[in-house]
């Protein structure tokens, strides 16, 4: 799976969605802030922040017995740049079909 693939699926599921715009928010957090509030675990939300980190959407560093998060927005600025492509690709393909189906020969 490329690292855009892999972004967007971690994405794809709310409760990451949510917590990375929580931590956005933040200079850093620990799982333990995170998960204050919410209707799931302080494990669950471990685990979601590791599927964030392995897609390179936060970092995580121990500080005594506590791992704080914090956002790695260059992965976001690097997904955003690879869909706006995407997007510019197939602006293209749709113009061009829409000339085949118009049958204008420019």
């Amino acid at each position: 799976m490329t690292a855009e693939l892999q972004v967007l699926a971690a994405l794809a599921d709310p409760t990451r969605w949510s917590l990375l715009d929580e931590l956005a928010g933040r200079p850093e957090a620990t799982a333990t802030v995170l998960a204050a509030g919410r209707t799931v675990t302080r494990q669950a939300v471990v685990k979601h922040l590791a599927v964030l980190e392995r897609a390179g959407l936060v970092a995580a560093r121990r500080q005594g017995r506590e791992t704080r998060y914090t956002v790695r927005s260059e992965r976001l600025d690097e997904t955003a740049r690879w869909m706006a492509a995407a997007a510019r690709r197939w602006d293209t393909r749709l113009a061009t079909i829409k000339q085949l189906a118009e049958g204008d020969d420019q």
